[in-house]
């Protein structure tokens, strides 16, 4: 919700950043005039590329207020904090009596206040370059397939048979008002048409999405495309399978309208459309709660330069919701060869005084719906896990082996021995 989590979140984390925390006195460049002067604390964030952009990208952040709200601005003259004390902070220009400081405010020199120095005509030449940059950089993202956001938008009829696909979303706290909404989309490989060329046979699908709030103003917008790559040869077991594409959303707590239309590549009148109402929780600081409870089918630590980026990837795990098929009133389905993985948040654990550590017990129980028996029911407590911390990631792998065929429940429950509260989520999973 501020601009350097908005150029975090629309470009990931700089190459290099040059950070001031701090401000004070800085030796200005010499393409910004020259000598020295102080500063408001600010930052500069360096890419070495940005597609669509360019190449080497610089993003000045500046805390005028001195209150931690570092703002994105193309005017490098707005961090110094001199800049209208007079003969202070003075250019190299200014101080060799071959400028006045007053003249930086007529307005000959652009919007930058930079001042005299050998450079100026250069920066007002690029004052264009940095306007046209800051329109790029904060424009909102490209809608990838115009013609199912025109879909979308025009509520046409399907021409073709419909291309049918399973959505799951969830919820991870990031601020108060900040949440993660992964949304995953499954589609059956069955449904996708393939080409089939040199050996190789492929399936390609569309993915366009937005969210809408309840005025209808879209907030977000997001898209790709699914590629299902398969040897000829294995083309017939791969069609058993199902494909997922995943997109997290940054979205405040409320209520939204999430619309996804889907495109066969190979079959363009096969088209999907999907929309579904999300209402994001909002988690309170004196209120025990949870994310999601996310069964999957893969998790895993994800290597250090992938933590927080790419699909699938919460944090520094790799965490791949698994998907019922047929609506979301059907439970995901795991076979007994495989593990069930599961992830939860908990958060706003509460703090003894005297001992400065939290006293929870998290309950985690699986129960088999058929008859109504406990097939696991084990039990741990927060001290022995993170001990000093309000918040902590719950990450379980169970084979399922042993389990019969049917349908089963997960329930972890929390009760948190300090705040006296209690908070509990459940999922079910069948086994085949």
């Amino acid at each position: 919700m501020t601009d350097r989590g908005h150029i975090y979140i629309a470009y990931g984390k700089p190459d290099d950043i040059d950070s001031h925390p701090s401000g004070g006195s800085y030796e200005r460049p010499m393409e910004e005039g020259g000598g020295e002067t102080a500063t408001f604390p600010f930052e500069v964030w360096h890419y070495r590329y940005i597609e669509g952009i360019g190449d080497n990208i610089d993003l000045e952040f500046v805390d005028t207020c001195q209150c931690g709200d570092y703002h994105y601005t193309i005017d490098r003259s707005e961090k110094d904090a001199l800049k209208h004390v007079p003969n202070a902070g003075l250019t190299q220009a200014e101080q060799d009596g071959q400028a006045d400081k007053k003249d930086r405010f007529s307005g000959a020199g652009g919007f930058e206040e930079l001042g005299a120095g050998p450079m100026s005509q250069q920066n007002q030449n690029k004052q264009f370059d940095r306007i046209d940059l800051a329109a790029k950089i904060m424009a909102p993202p490209p809608i990838k397939f115009q013609d199912l956001e025109q879909f979308m938008s025009s509520s046409k009829i399907l021409t073709g048979p419909p291309f049918l696909f399973d959505v799951r979303t969830d919820y991870v706290k990031v601020t108060n008002d900040t949440v993660i909404v992964p949304v995953t989309v499954q589609i059956k490989n069955s449904d996708i048409t393939f080409n089939t060329k040199d050996g190789v046979s492929e399936g390609k699908v569309e993915i366009q999405g937005r969210v809408s709030n309840m005025t209808h103003k879209i907030v977000q917008t997001f898209g790709d495309n699914l590629t299902v790559p398969s040897p000829s040869e294995l083309l017939a077991a791969k069609q058993k399978q199902a494909s997922v594409y995943w997109a997290a959303l940054a979205l405040r707590p409320g209520l939204y309208k999430v619309d996804i239309a889907i495109k066969d590549v190979n079959n363009p009148d096969h088209i999907g459309h999907q929309t579904f109402a999300v209402n994001v929780p909002r988690y309170d600081d004196d209120t025990l709660g949870h994310s999601s409870l996310i069964l999957a089918d893969q998790m895993y630590r994800v290597p250090s330069k992938e933590i927080g980026a790419g699909a699938f990837t919460i944090g520094d795990t790799h965490v791949r919701p698994r998907v019922g098929s047929g609506g979301p009133s059907v439970p995901p389905k795991f076979s007994r060869a495989q593990d069930l993985n599961f992830w939860m948040q908990v958060y706003n654990l509460g703090i003894d005084e005297k001992s400065k550590q939290n006293n929870a017990t998290i309950e985690y129980q699986i129960t088999d719906l058929d008859t109504q028996k406990a097939v696991l029911d084990a039990q741990e407590s927060t001290t022995k896990m993170s001990p000093n911390a309000e918040q902590l990631t719950l990450e379980k792998s169970l084979p399922l082996a042993s389990l019969q065929p049917g349908m089963y429940q997960v329930s972890i429950k929390v009760n948190d021995g300090v705040t006296k509260q209690q908070t509990e989520a459940t999922e079910k999973f069948s086994v085949d």
